[in-house]
């Protein structure tokens, strides 16, 4: 069974939503924590977080590096355009070796209810094509992933630093 809902709210925009069991300061945390980051974001099989940098204020720039076991690397990064701790995120979204044409821009939304947190993860492309390109892509399988490793994480004791 599926636990992440995808949607396309638009003709350039993807939205994917997950409830977790955790107080939005949590989520917000592990969303914004490089330490924590690492252990869940792209984390899969032979595949790590080997980079994390964060420099969580308007303007500036965050940047990821994920690393197989085979020495293959993905990186991407952006800037923050939009923060309202524990609220809402704002990046812009580029990888190193784009897999679509163009950029991208993210916007994280935590919505709590009675101790539940919604997130959701909208990202608006540069054009249909591109989000189309996306769709078609193992993307769905990969924010599963990432998020069930959130989830983890959250129910985990040290999900606090």
């Amino acid at each position: 069974m599926s636990t992440v809902k995808v949607t396309t709210p638009s003709d350039r925009e993807i939205a994917m939503t997950r409830v977790f069991d955790a107080p939005r300061e949590l989520v917000y945390e592990a969303y914004t924590t490089p330490a924590l980051l690492k252990r869940w974001l792209g984390v899969h099989r032979d595949w790590s977080l080997a980079v994390c940098e964060i420099d969580l204020r308007v303007g500036g720039a965050y940047r990821y590096v994920w690393r197989g076991d085979d020495g293959r690397e993905m990186g991407m990064g952006g800037v923050y355009l939009e923060i309202v701790p524990g609220e809402r995120l704002v990046t812009t979204e580029r990888f190193d070796t784009s897999w679509y044409p163009g950029d991208a821009e993210a916007t994280i939304v935590f919505a709590e209810r009675k101790g539940r947190t919604t997130l959701t993860l909208t990202v608006k492309y540069e054009s249909r094509d591109a989000r189309d390109e996306v769709l078609r892509s193992p993307m769905k399988s990969g924010v599963e992933i990432s998020f069930g490793n959130l989830a983890e994480l959250l129910a985990s004791t040290g999900a606090r630093r």
